[in-house]
């Protein structure tokens, strides 16, 4: 496991670390989906380049700070509490256990891309980050411009 090979384990190491991370984690998700449906009904007012931006910079910003959660939970435990199907759209539901025996939900939607189940959206103790981004966007929208939406983003990333 990448988390506890010692070799990543440095903080010398934590960008080996964290490619390790991003090579395994990453193929599993469906980011432009992620993309469309937190931004909501304004994804459909945007030209395809703007689309395509937002995508890249959405991307980038839920890469770094799925990393940076993943970081944390060295030596917890995942368990599996149910799952189900409807179609092509699936949901998996897990707990991380950490140390002290406590227990939070970590849960997955996931669509299927090919032959391929991906997640299009993580719930974390009931907190959807789609849905949280979605409002963050809103609130952005409603008192700026989709530009100044981009910049927000650019800065975090950058």
């Amino acid at each position: 496991m990448i988390l506890k090979d010692p070799q990543l384990n440095s903080d010398d190491a934590k960008e080996a670390r964290r490619t390790e991370l991003s090579k395994a984690i990453f193929p599993r998700f469906d980011f432009e989906e992620m993309a469309k449906r937190s931004l909501g009904s304004e994804w459909r007012r945007r030209t395809a380049s703007e689309q395509e931006e937002f995508i890249r910079l959405f991307t980038a910003l839920l890469k770094d700070s799925y990393v940076d959660s993943i970081e944390f939970y060295r030596g917890d435990k995942i368990g599996y509490r149910r799952e189900s199907q409807d179609g092509d759209y699936a949901y998996v539901g897990s707990k991380i256990i950490n140390e002290r025996g406590e227990q939070f939900a970590i849960d997955y939607r996931l669509n299927l891309e090919g032959s391929a189940w991906k997640g299009y959206d993580v719930i974390i103790e009931n907190i959807s980050i789609v849905n949280n981004y979605r409002s963050q966007f809103r609130r952005i929208l409603g008192r700026s411009s989709f530009e100044e939406l981009l910049q927000t983003i650019r800065d975090k990333v950058h």
